[in-house]
């Protein structure tokens, strides 16, 4: 697909669930789930729980969510499935915004992550396919693994549904090392994922700042 499409998709799904007419998850065939409206755009804090299990990032590299990816990072997490014609391509799209505006930070103080909610199709081949159309340079990995695996760590994330085409588009934003998390439903302008981020990278500074003039104190 090319990125002329890709924006032009990316605008049309912003004002479709402004005006709550956009539809969820499609299979296949996007026309089969007409009428499932994706939900207007929120946020709500949240806990997350990462399950001690193995995934495979894009490349077929096995790969622990928390320990080798999130860490103490600051982390923008998707969740798709490359069948997906409608909402999934958007939140890609959303994320590979989130990428060009943060530049040079993804890969070292901020990661990217997608994660297949359709682990039985989406192999890392796949999945590697898939990302060429929206990442540009490196901190981004696409995730799938065993249909244990994925559905451990997605009920983990608070993001499992039965039903791939009832799965709401959604994006986590968080901190690794303060474990301060929000999840973003629905089609979130790029710009206040951004925000967030830059959010808790303050808090960091602030929180360090803090602790050096408390050690400081006689």
């Amino acid at each position: 697909m090319k990125s002329q499409t890709l924006s032009r998709l990316f605008a049309l799904c912003l004002l479709a669930a402004a005006s709550g007419s956009a539809m969820a998850h499609s299979g296949a065939h996007s026309d089969e789930h007409a009428g499932h409206q994706a939900p207007p755009a929120h946020a709500e804090k949240t806990q997350v729980r990462f399950a001690d299990v193995s995934l495979l990032d894009q490349h077929g590299m096995p790969v622990r969510l928390e320990q080798d990816l999130v860490g103490d990072k600051l982390v923008v997490m998707g969740f798709i499935y490359t069948r997906c014609t409608t909402v999934c391509p958007v939140v890609s799209s959303i994320m590979g915004k989130v990428q060009q505006q943060l530049g040079g930070r993804v890969g070292s103080e901020v990661q990217l992550v997608s994660l297949s909610v359709d682990p039985q199709r989406d192999d890392p081949q796949r999945l590697l396919g898939y990302s060429r159309t929206f990442q540009q340079g490196p901190g981004w990995s696409w995730l799938t693994g065993s249909p244990y695996a994925v559905s451990e760590t997605l009920k983990g994330l608070g993001s499992w549904s039965p039903d791939l085409n009832n799965h709401p588009p959604l994006i986590l934003v968080g901190d690794g090392h303060s474990g301060h998390w929000t999840r973003f439903y629905g089609f979130t302008d790029p710009n206040v994922l951004v925000a967030e981020i830059n959010r808790l990278s303050a808090r960091r500074v602030h929180a360090k700042h803090t602790a050096i003039a408390q050690e400081q104190q006689p």
